[in-house]
């Protein structure tokens, strides 16, 4: 059996380069063969990089979150394109929008949003894309704006019906921890009825953790149970769940 996590935040496990190191490693033994690393902001990206540079199964993205939407930092889109050009940066991400928290307001964070889907088209990367309480404008941006690369929903939370209109623009949807929780009956309803081969899982780490670890914080080595939770929905054999998994990760990101 085969992992790639699509989304963990390893600089909010823990701060120390080394404990880094550990935790990558670690998933490793757990059958995560794969993992992309998120930073919010572009002080943590490089300085992430900096430390899992050796860990060759890490692949990164590089971009502003929503959360930074008041200050992204200066040159901020120069260090995009500096950011891109590193070893194994996949994806501009996680980028979207989010009303829960209001972070500035709709309008810049609508403005920043577009212009790293700009250009992320323009470096032909994938998108990761944050979504909270942001559906509708999340998915109206998108339909006109998605890179030629496509994107995924990360930390998926809308219901089957968003999902349907999701696929239809070159869209994958990541299922974290959340999918594995009771009532989470619209999450079980569009894993269920995915196509596999849109697909992707993700620790979010160190949130969303799967119902096993409750009380603890996310790591990307409990990625496993989120797996076969869903291949246990999808009434599906576990390797062949992972084994497509697997590979729809890769293909989003370009990884040979």
């Amino acid at each position: 059996m085969k992992l790639f996590d699509s989304h963990a935040h390893i600089g909010l496990i823990n701060e120390d380069p080394i404990e880094q190191l550990i935790i990558v490693q670690e998933a490793r033994q757990a059958h995560v063969e794969g993992i992309l690393s998120i930073c919010n902001n572009l002080r943590d990206f490089f300085q992430i990089h900096e430390n899992l540079v050796t860990a060759s199964h890490v692949y990164h993205a590089v971009g502003v979150s929503p959360s930074e939407v008041t200050n992204p930092g200066k040159d901020w889109e120069t260090k995009i394109l500096e950011g891109s050009r590193l070893e194994r940066v996949v994806a501009i991400g996680e980028i979207g929008l989010d009303y829960y928290r209001k972070f500035g307001n709709k309008d810049s964070q609508i403005e920043l949003f577009i212009r790293q889907l700009e250009l992320a088209d323009k470096l032909d990367l994938p998108v990761v894309i944050h979504n909270r309480d942001a559906g509708r404008d999340v998915l109206d941006i998108l339909k006109d704006r998605i890179p030629r690369k496509g994107g995924v929903l990360h930390c998926y939370s809308e219901d089957w019906n968003y999902a349907q209109e999701a696929l239809e623009i070159n869209l994958f949807i990541s299922f974290a921890g959340n999918v594995t929780y009771r009532n989470a009956r619209n999450l079980h309803e569009t894993a269920r009825n995915m196509p596999l081969d849109r697909i992707l899982i993700e620790s979010e780490s160190p949130f969303m953790v799967p119902s096993a670890h409750r009380g603890k914080r996310n790591r990307p080595s409990y990625l496993v149970e989120t797996a076969q939770f869903i291949a246990e929905l999808r009434e599906e054999p576990i390797e062949q769940v992972t084994e497509q998994i697997y590979d729809n990760t890769r293909r989003l990101f370009g990884i040979g």
